[in-house]
């Protein structure tokens, strides 16, 4: 019965209704990849610019894939030799496996410049970029490779499986030259020279978003073994790209891997520590790395060019930040362009096949072309922009945050405010009407001051119990920061160190007028003390006169 039913089935209806189904769905896992790329960047920039980077990542692919289906298929049609053939030309299938296997991969060029740029583009010159590179950059760099343009398989024979050069090496040579054009952030260098530290509001962000991507990576790679099936001239159904799929599992595994691990070594040369976004960073220069040749390289190849990928990575970074003077935020030209460089240009002595001097030409001709077409398409753009004052935001708004001055909102509205601290008290002191005093008083008419303490945090709790324990339970609490005889400290990212040296405290007010304000000090500071440098400091202050809003009470009264 079985093979009756199977004997009926058209082999090439089979094929065709499988692959259109292996591709669709590894679109929508590259697709994935931008909840990745929001995560990790959001994680890299400050707070006050986080609603800012999803802005753009939403609208790289909002306004990309537009752009990418009226007009840069087309585009890509030509840059391959052929006419502008439109993607509303297609068929269903079409559709499918040629335009939309395409927009995944344009999307993903497009949106690796945004980390480049953070905090300080304007979002209409990014946005003007993201359709520049969706229409123009990219097709033109896919169409004379995968295409079948001059540098393609039938011509020069540049080989690119799945875009380690194509789409990782273009997005991260045009984030470079973005971040060239606009300038450093305000407070990336100091007026010395020397590199100041400005680290991202969020490491748990930055390494989510990289298993993201590390998970929708296996489309990027396993994907692009496009065809499950094909049809002999017999008839019969056999494996087509997919014979490859088990090798680019494989090199797309151990290149993970062995980035990540290249990119631990790499920071402990230069710090003495393993950075963790370093390590972040370094499964994805890995994954660049054997991206452009997976399906073709031997499985120790593919160990020994992600490490070399990871291990550069913090060399590339720092050379691109302290000595080109480059402020490229999010490291995607370390992590994508020379990591995808790399990747292409070994596979001549990686290959499956053995050395190849042909092959390394095309590599190295390959590499210096989409280079150069990306730098200059991308400094026209930005230049563009740069030259009408339209391509960057101004001091003042780059200073307040990006969030609010390009679109109004607070991504974390409580983040920062002066709330009360949170003390761990082991109980609620009562003030109710059996109470003291606020001042611990029985009558008015003494001298009003002010008791200020600034102290640690961690020392609330105690602070109210003693206070209450000499009738004098009110006062008001502000979370400050501040220094003092506490040493500072210092902190790490992404390999460079940086000094903390505004510690967090809390600042204590009490007010009192009929009992000695040095018996409120003394009690104060008998709880706060620990007996190391930063237990803090209690000053008394004289007060003029004080107004009790409900009653109007004056003087020592309205205390």
């Amino acid at each position: 019965m079985t093979a009756g039913v199977l004997a009926s089935i058209d082999p090439s209806v089979l094929a065709e209704g499988v692959n259109l189904m292996w591709v669709a769905v590894v679109c929508f896992l590259i697709f994935f990849m931008h909840a990745g790329f929001a995560m990790l960047e959001a994680g890299q920039v400050r707070a006050k610019n986080v609603a800012n980077q999803l802005t753009k990542n939403l609208l790289t692919w909002g306004v990309g894939v537009l752009v990418y289906f009226l007009i840069g298929f087309g585009i890509e049609g030509v840059a391959g030799g052929g006419g502008f053939s439109p993607a509303s030309a297609l068929s269903d299938g079409g559709w499918v496996n040629s335009w939309l296997f395409g927009a995944v991969f344009a999307m993903t060029a497009a949106t690796i410049v945004s980390g480049a740029v953070a905090g300080r583009a304007k979002l209409r010159a990014y946005v003007a970029y993201t359709v520049a590179i969706s229409a123009v950059i990219y097709p033109v760099v896919a169409g004379i490779t995968w295409g079948g343009g001059f540098l393609g398989g039938a011509g020069l024979g540049f080989t690119d499986f799945a875009g380690g050069m194509i789409v990782h090496g273009v997005g991260g040579i045009a984030g470079l030259t973005a971040a060239y054009m606009l300038g450093p952030r305000m407070d990336r260098y100091a007026e010395d020279g020397s590199t100041n530290v400005i680290p991202g509001h969020s490491m748990t962000f930055a390494v989510l978003g990289t298993l993201v991507l590390a998970f929708g990576w296996y489309g990027f790679n396993v994907g692009t073994t496009a065809t499950v099936f094909s049809v002999t001239e017999s008839g019969e159904l056999a494996l087509g790209g997919y014979s490859a799929v088990g090798r680019v599992s494989l090199t797309t595994t151990l290149g993970m891997g062995a980035g990540a691990v290249g990119a631990a070594l790499g920071s402990m040369s230069l710090t003495k520590k393993v950075d963790t976004l370093y390590v972040a960073n370094g499964v994805l220069a890995g994954l660049v790395a054997v991206t452009g040749t997976a399906n073709a390289i031997t499985w120790w190849g593919a160990i020994a060019v992600a490490l070399i990928c990871g291990l550069q990575l913090p060399l590339v970074f720092e050379f691109v930040s302290d000595k080109m003077k480059i402020d490229d935020v999010c490291a995607v030209f370390p992590v994508h362009g020379s990591a995808g460089v790399i990747g292409v240009l070994a596979l001549p002595f990686i290959h499956v096949d053995g050395f190849s001097v042909d092959l390394l030409v095309s590599q190295v001709i390959g590499v210096v072309v989409i280079t150069a077409w990306t730098v200059v398409a991308t400094a026209v753009v930005f230049g563009a922009f740069k030259a009408v004052g339209q391509a960057r935001v101004t001091p003042d708004h780059e200073r307040d945050g990006l969030d609010v001055s390009e679109h109004g909102v607070e991504t974390y509205p409580e983040f920062g405010k002066a709330n009360v601290a949170t003390d761990g008290g082991p109980s609620v002191v009562d003030t109710t009407d059996e109470s003291p005093r606020a001042d611990g008083g029985e009558e008015a008419g003494s001298e009003i001051k002010m008791v200020t303490a600034v102290v640690r945090p961690d020392k609330l709790g105690a602070i109210k119990q003693a206070l209450a324990e000499i009738n004098a339970p009110s006062l008001t609490v502000t979370n400050v920061s501040g220094r003092g005889s506490q040493p500072a400290k210092t902190g790490q990212w992404r390999g460079e160190e940086f000094t903390v040296d505004l510690h967090q405290k809390v600042k204590v007010d009490v007010v009192v007028a009929d009992i000695p304000a040095d018996e409120v000090a003394d009690a104060i500071a008998d709880a706060a003390k620990t007996g190391e440098p930063g237990d803090g400091k209690v000053f008394i202050l004289p007060v003029e006169d004080a107004l009790q809003v409900r009653t109007g009470a004056t003087g020592p009264e309205a205390v």
